[in-house]
């Protein structure tokens, strides 16, 4: 079980990989105001949302304690994310505030993921 749960943590790794990838590589083109959202960028949060619920699934199935609360915070940062890359994925430039605020909040779920025991 261990070597699984350790897959899917490498796997949501290289989603949020995918996702604040994609938001650096177009920091200069936010400046510009010609930012766009990439498919990366969408398909690593979902990446990082199907893998983080069978995270938690493969923890309870092992007996491991899974902080719920620490979850929820998440999920729903992941959320927010995941709405405002699919609504506004097909524009040819996004504005500057939602491009910004995607990657803060990309920045706070990883923050909360390392920082909050």
């Amino acid at each position: 079980m261990d070597v699984l749960i350790n897959v899917f943590v490498a796997l949501h790794i290289i989603g949020i990989a995918a996702l604040l990838g994609g938001f650096l590589t177009q920091m200069k083109a936010m400046g510009e105001g010609t930012a766009r959202f990439t498919p990366g960028m969408l398909h690593g949060a979902l990446t990082m949302l199907v893998t983080g619920v069978a995270l938690v699934g493969l923890n309870q199935a092992d007996g491991q304690p899974v902080n719920n609360l620490k979850v929820g915070v998440k999920l729903a940062v992941l959320v927010v994310v995941l709405a405002l890359v699919y609504v506004k994925r097909d524009e040819e430039a996004v504005d500057k505030r939602a491009f910004g605020a995607v990657g803060t909040l990309t920045l706070v779920n990883i923050l909360i993921a390392t920082l909050w025991t």
